[in-house]
């Protein structure tokens, strides 16, 4: 793996993981473009995977750390209040209440660990991402046409954080845009819109967290290329800066724009890859 081709790789994750187009679609379909083989099976780069989910969690912590302090702190009083028998209410403490929605907005997430494999082979049909890059448009093309939700982590409901928990799940496929997904599913659950990317990100530090977790042993027994570690460098600085500079750019079009140029892009590229597969195939 080249220094140039890790940095493209890590602008594609750096981008796409935070804008609502699908970093997995896009690395996908890049990969296919580029080696017709994945990531995984590049140079012993499954380590290198795990560090580009690494570099934007690391922008996610940066963007949000007032956030992250407030639920650390929070996560101190709850152990201080079952310590002394006050119980665990969230009644008026709306950064517990927070944490409990994120915390069952990702218990979806343990029912797809079965079909990871399932899953990851679909990365391997490009007509497929196509057609689910199609459905990350059509879905912000509606919720941007949804009525402006006001509920905020004081009034939202485990029923709406247990809808944008399966939007999650669901958006482990390719081509599925997870930011793209959950910010329309909290929209159509009546998220305030700056709340409902708020939420997302948010809840993608557990889900990145995790996932880096469960990668993590089998990089280590596929090996590390240490000849490669410039490269991983690269990539991995190229993701974390491109990865804040999204988050900061997708809150400033949550609060002067609209989804509708992400639509637009996520359906021409939908149609692109699936009007080229078959022509490949054909």
């Amino acid at each position: 793996m080249t220094i140039l081709y890790a940095a493209l790789l890590g602008l594609v994750q750096g981008v796409a993981e935070f804008l609502p187009i699908s970093s997995s679609g896009h690395l996908a379909l890049l990969e296919n473009i580029l080696g017709g083989t994945g990531l995984m099976e590049l140079d012993g780069s499954a380590f290198f995977n795990i560090l580009l989910h690494l570099a934007t969690l690391v922008a996610v912590v940066i963007a949000y750390w007032p956030d992250i302090v407030d639920m650390f702190f929070e996560v101190g009083d709850m152990a201080g209040d079952l310590v002394h028998g006050r119980g665990l209410s969230a009644r008026g403490k709306p950064t517990r209440k927070l944490i409990y929605m994120i915390l069952l907005a990702t218990v979806p997430l343990f029912v797809i660990v079965p079909f990871n494999d399932a899953i990851e082979r679909l990365n391997e049909i490009p007509w497929f991402i196509g057609a689910a890059l199609i459905l990350t448009g059509t879905l912000l093309y509606i919720s941007d046409r949804l009525p402006r939700g006001r509920k905020t982590e004081r009034d939202m409901t485990c029923l709406d954080a247990v809808v944008i928990g399966v939007a999650q799940g669901l958006a482990t496929m390719p081509g599925l845009s997870r930011s793209g997904t959950t910010i329309a599913a909290g929209m159509a659950r009546g998220l305030r819109r700056s709340f409902a990317v708020r939420f997302s990100f948010l809840m993608s530090l557990v889900s990145v967290a995790g996932a880096v977790v469960l990668e993590l042993m089998d990089a280590i027994r596929e090996g590390i290329n240490a000849a490669m570690l410039p490269s991983y460098a690269v990539g991995m600085i190229v993701a974390g800066v491109t990865g804040y500079m999204s988050i900061r750019l997708l809150q400033r079009i949550v609060r002067k724009g609209r989804f509708g140029g992400f639509a637009y892009y996520c359906w021409f590229v939908g149609v692109i890859s699936i009007v080229v597969w078959f022509r490949l195939s054909a």
